[in-house]
């Protein structure tokens, strides 16, 4: 292997900072990125607006910048340190891909020994994408370029295709789209560090890539904007005052400020990096630019702006990052333990059922017994928890069911007039007077050998069953919502303990029979409960049938003696006072109370017998309701559901049935094997981030994140950056919270000093204060310095 360097690259290299850049990077190279988002740098912004000169003059490495070309598809540029020297070019497909074109582009790796073949290699992997000028013209795969060698940080940047703003004969508007979602979803990764790339060709306001920016971080705490082709601007003009301004921050105000630099001329022909640095220098030492701070200027300053802030944000990202990974850990675990073992043979798929049910046990006597201290419960959303918890469900619909039957359970609605009607389509509004009628011309049909003014009992079982009538439909109502909740809290509770596969097998193969036998079993018991309400004589022996026909009795008794006082005292009602003035004769009044008598007979008859119906009917409602919650509801149902899939039921299966439900699909092999390797590149990728930054201080530190910026930024927050007119939402920035120490006495970015103010513009953009960024420039570097920091966090020791 042929052994060479680029001057370009070693501007992104640091001793100092290379073991934490290496830690990141360590975790890319182990496929972490698949999973969670990892701090990087994504060049982004409109077609031809001189991205691929920016990563070219960043990175070294030459790629197609001819003005008839642009980039088709994203190209990762991974920078390792390795003891030899290599450059490995290789296809990342995108998950959209067929399994057949993954592993055809999986295959396509090619190792070249000079950057200056890089360009021919970019055309061979167009081809192997199926790019052409007249067809597919861009794509979600991503070109990874991997250049290691011993002078190498660890560091990736990301070029992006160009945003396009219409489309044209070689760029469809599926293109259009199709470059706005990658754009975007790079933009979205919240530890990405944007480069908004805009050319000085064009008004700001057209090119969109600000807008997409400020869309994906509004708070612009993580974008960085680079202004491209400033020698394309009229000296003295208008618009290259405007430019000048954005590169101060004072246009469209950035944390991490602006940059500016002079691309490479593709239209003069081949020339070296040296030479465009050269170029580019002597453009910033006349006109404008030369009062210019140098700091915002050349691609030098770029170099180390760049790896001071990606180093920033790794240091700040760590902590949340362990965060992040423990939780894509313990995702992973669950569903593992959905899978289960790997079960090839008899013995190990009657065991994962015998897990399952074990577990499924567990959940269901917690359901029932209303304890949920499973996280299967979380959730008290209506729609997410509460269908879990069967006992509230239980609980609440038997409550739903005893107010429901109270109401609506009587045949008729009995009133004093009609005045006091309830109106209810399910129940006949009638009087009291009314219904007595009915009674009569019922006691004349029903005679037997009974006195006049007595009524024969069987005309209260008559009336009982005509009045009791509604219960059946209410019950067997009931019924069915509370076995429907049953049979969607066992759905959910399968599915909680086992792969979606093996719980769909079981739902239909054990839980569905079982839920049938139980329905049929709540149906038989609410006839059964329902026999004497409908069938048979009235009997209790409940005293409380006694106490409720004489309350009956005195309520009515109690109307008709207050009707007789109001009339003998001649007050409008019992509640005024009366003052009597005269004697009275009280023998009067008493004979009025005792000697009102019922002359009719069978008048007289009605009254008790629809007294004592009355009295029956609340006596029997009361134990109806009870014996539907009990005997039905809870011996029926809810007592029976964590019996319904057993250990013992599992052993009991034939081996046929045992297979059916718990052999392993092809898919289920898959899932797995990709969940153990996700599980395992995690496991290491938090190894690799708790070393780093040690235990204790991760666990105390953990969560907070802080907000880095240049001193470019910093030192001008006691001014207000004015806006472009650019039409985004403005979300307010949050105050920054310091998780990862980084000692130093000098600041961070003092080679990036504070852009000079300008008249204001339209629209303001908020530039809160926010900490210095902390220093990583003086780093202990000896044996000796880094025995002094024993006792703090690895990032202290290493920052």
């Amino acid at each position: 292997m042929k052994h060479f360097t680029t001057s370009a690259l070693d501007g992104l290299c640091s001793e100092d900072q290379l073991d934490l850049l290496n830690s990141i990077d360590t975790l890319r190279s182990q496929g972490i990125s698949h999973y969670i988002s990892l701090p990087q740098i994504i060049v982004c912004g409109d077609q031809s607006s001189g991205k691929s000169s920016v990563l070219e003059a960043i990175s070294g490495v030459a790629f197609p910048v001819k003005s008839n070309l642009c980039t088709r598809f994203p190209i990762e540029l991974v920078l390792r340190k390795s003891p030899e020297v290599r450059v490995s070019v290789s296809i990342v497909p995108h998950r959209s891909r067929s399994e057949s074109e993954q592993r055809s582009l999986e295959s396509f790796r090619e190792d070249v020994d000079s950057f200056e073949a890089l360009p021919e290699l970019i055309e061979n992997v167009k081809a192997a994408l199926g790019i052409s000028t007249h067809g597919k013209a861009f794509s979600k795969d991503i070109l990874r370029i991997e250049i290691s060698g011993p002078d190498r940080p660890h560091l990736t940047i990301v070029d992006l295709p160009g945003l396009i703003h219409s489309e044209t004969k070689q760029q469809s508007a599926s293109d259009v789209d199709l470059v706005q979602d990658v754009v975007q979803a790079y933009m979205r990764e919240p530890r990405s560090i944007i480069l908004a790339v805009i050319s000085a060709k064009n008004d700001i306001a057209n090119q969109i890539v600000l807008k997409l920016a400020r869309g994906a971080d509004r708070s612009g705490r993580r974008t960085l904007g680079v202004i491209t082709k400033p020698d394309t601007l009229i000296p003295g003009s208008p618009t290259e005052s405007i430019f000048v301004s954005l590169a101060k921050n004072q246009e469209v105000g950035f944390r991490l400020g602006w940059h500016v630099l002079k691309n490479m001329d593709s239209e003069k022909g081949i020339s070296t990096l040296a030479n465009r640095d050269a170029e580019e220098e002597h453009f910033f030492s006349q006109g404008i630019w030369k009062d210019i701070t140098p700091s915002i200027l050349g691609i030098d300053r770029l170099r180390g702006r760049l790896s001071k802030v990606l180093l920033a944000q790794i240091a700040t990202e760590l902590p949340s990052l362990v965060d992040e990974i423990k939780v894509q850990i313990e995702a992973c675990c669950g569903k593992l333990e959905k899978l289960g073992e790997p079960r090839a043979t008899m013995h190990e798929q009657r065991l994962y059922l015998c897990h399952i049910s074990q577990s499924f046990q567990s959940l269901a006597k917690a359901a029932v017994d209303g304890t949920y201290n499973e996280p299967f419960f979380e959730g008290i959303d209506r729609s997410v928890g509460y269908p879990k918890r069967m006992r509230a469900i239980a609980q609440n619909l038997n409550q739903d069911f005893a107010d429901k039957i109270s109401r609506y359970g009587h045949y008729r609605n009995i009133s004093e007039n009609e005045a006091y009607y309830q109106m209810n389509p399910h129940q006949i509004n009638t009087t009291r007077g009314e219904f007595l009628n009915y009674i009569e011309s019922l006691l004349k049909m029903s005679r037997g050998r009974e006195l006049s003014g007595t009524f024969n009992s069987m005309v209260v079982k008559d009336l009982f069953f005509e009045q009791s009538a509604p219960w059946e439909k209410i019950a067997r109502s009931h019924v069915n919502e509370v076995w429907t909740a049953a049979k969607e809290f066992l759905r959910l509770a399968i599915a909680h303990v086992a792969d979606a596969a093996t719980a769909k097998a079981l739902f239909q193969t054990v839980f569905e029979p079982a839920l049938e036998k139980l329905l049929n079993g709540l149906q038989s018991k609410t006839s059964e409960l329902l026999i004497p309400h409908r069938e048979g004589h009235p009997i209790t022996y409940n005293h409380y049938f006694i106490e409720t026909y004489q309350q009956i009795q005195n309520e009515r008794r109690k109307e008709e003696y207050s009707t007789i006082i109001r009339q003998f005292f001649k007050a409008p009602d019992l509640h005024t006072l009366v003052n009597l003035g005269h004697r009275n004769d009280l023998h009067r009044l008493v004979e009025s109370l005792v000697g009102r008598t019922e002359r009719d007979m069978g008048r007289y008859a009605s009254i008790e017998a629809l007294d004592c119906m009355m009295a029956y009917y609340k006596v029997a409602l009361k134990r109806f309701i009870d014996d539907m919650a009990i005997e039905a509801i809870e011996g029926k149902l809810i007592s029976l559901l964590s019996n319904i899939f057993t250990p013992v039921a599992v052993f009991e299966m034939s081996d046929t049935v045992v297979t059916q439900i718990a052999g392993e699909s092809e898919e289920n092999k898959t899932e797995r094997n990709q969940l153990n390797k996700q599980l395992d590149i995690l496991t290491r990728g938090s190894a690799t981030c708790k070393r780093f930054i040690g235990d204790d201080n991760f666990e105390s530190k953990s969560g907070h994140q802080e907000n880095f910026q240049s001193d470019a930024v910093t030192e001008s927050k006691t001014q207000d950056p004015v806006d472009s007119p650019l039409e985004v939402d403005e979300a307010p920035i949050e105050s920054s919270v310091e998780c990862v120490s980084i000692p130093g006495g000098e600041n961070a970015f003092d080679e990036i000093p504070a852009p000079e103010p300008v008249a204001e513009l339209a629209l303001e953009y908020p530039t809160p204060e926010v900490p210095v960024p902390p220093d990583v420039n003086s780093l202990p570097t000896s044996k000796k310095d880094k025995k002094k920091k024993k006792g703090v966090s690895r990032v202290e020791q290493v920052l």
